[in-house]
């Protein structure tokens, strides 16, 4: 038999109106009758009933987190830190809790924006878009008008590593200082005496790409060196590998390789060795986030170290409203570069004569 609220009231000694004030955290209740009601939802195992109450309240228990691919240790590091932040403090008894939906866009602009329409007709609590975004005016527009609703009816929306565009002023945003890490990356490798460097670069079409493009070729520009190739490719190990083959044709006497991130990494360092090259004695080979397996790779890779489990939790308690947003709304989010062995000296090979 399903337990009521009258059931759980009748339990507690208290007035149903007193139940609903508890489990909604709406009303101040005295410790121990809070206590008497929390203990009797315990024992009847009474389910709030959460599309009812959201009828009544500005929003429901729902919390959506928007990725690209949970599959991808980049997402998956942020998404289960920003969701223990969520549940951080949540008694498990009652009325307090939140849910946390992992929402995977694949990549799919069309998507992301069902998700945030699903999400809004949930009249979710907050709303959490993770990563780098599609550089496309209209999915752009679609999307800022999307979180503007969800705003407007009391959702909380954070943005963790997404840089805001025009239209995103009521959401939170802590965003990758990509372009920093990406300039003292090249930096790097251009001070051990590097002078063509190649880059296997991530979908045009993203954020995330141009900004640490934009942070390579300054790093060259002001340095004097020519720009060597680039060649795009989706996030993952293959495009790593297959962008490796067309760099070494449009170059062969490349003594580095920027991957667009340390996945791609992987796949760089693979083409390498098939065609009996040394890492880095002949050809140095560089990624960036930092992920848990990059200090494992043979040689450890020379990375850029995004705080990816530090800013999942960030973005959890914004979503929660138990940490104060940033100033202004945007914070930038330090980037740093890490050394290993990767990276060296060329030599072997010619270095080029540079810019």
């Amino acid at each position: 038999m399903t337990v009521t609220l009258a059931d759980v009231a009748a339990r507690a000694r208290v007035s149903p109106a007193t139940v609903s004030r508890v489990l909604n955290g709406n009303y101040p209740v005295a410790a121990s009758t809070r206590e008497r009601v929390l203990r009797a939802v315990d024992e009847l195992d009474y389910v709030l009933n959460g599309p009812a109450s959201s009828l009544a309240a500005a929003t429901s228990d729902l919390v959506g987190v928007l990725v690209n691919d949970i599959a991808d240790p980049f997402f998956g590091i942020m998404a289960s830190a920003a969701q223990s932040a969520i549940g951080e403090g949540a008694s498990g008894r009652g009325g307090g809790e939140k849910l946390a939906v992992v929402c995977n866009t694949g990549g799919s602009p069309e998507r992301e924006l069902t998700y945030l329409t699903l999400l809004q007709r949930q009249r979710a609590a907050a709303v959490i878009l993770m990563g780098g975004s599609l550089e496309d005016p209209g999915h752009l527009a679609a999307t800022a008008g999307k979180l503007a609703k969800l705003a407007e009816a009391g959702t909380r929306v954070v943005l963790c590593g997404r840089p805001p565009v025009a239209g995103d002023a009521n959401a939170a945003a802590l965003v990758f200082d990509n372009a920093t890490g990406a300039r003292r990356l090249t930096e790097h490798l251009l001070d051990l005496g590097h002078r063509r460097i190649g880059y296997a670069a991530g979908p045009a079409d993203r954020t995330t790409t141009r900004h640490r493009l934009e942070g390579h070729r300054a790093a060259l520009a002001a340095a004097g060196v020519a720009e060597g190739p680039t060649v795009h490719g989706a996030y993952d190990r293959r495009a790593g590998y297959e962008a490796t083959a067309e760099l070494l044709v449009r170059d062969p006497d490349l003594t580095a390789v920027v991957a667009a991130n340390d996945t791609v990494a992987l796949g760089v360092c693979a083409a390498l060795r098939e065609r009996g090259l040394d890492i880095p004695g002949d050809v140095s080979v560089a990624g960036f986030d930092d992920l848990p397996f990059s200090v494992d790779a043979v040689p450890s890779l020379t990375t850029v170290r995004l705080p990816l489990h530090e800013s999942g939790v960030r973005a959890g308690r914004l979503a929660m409203g138990t940490e104060e947003p940033p100033a202004g709304g945007l914070e930038k989010v330090p980037a740093e570069l890490v050394v290993r062995g990767s990276t060296g000296r060329p030599r072997g090979r010619s270095a080029g004569t540079g810019g």
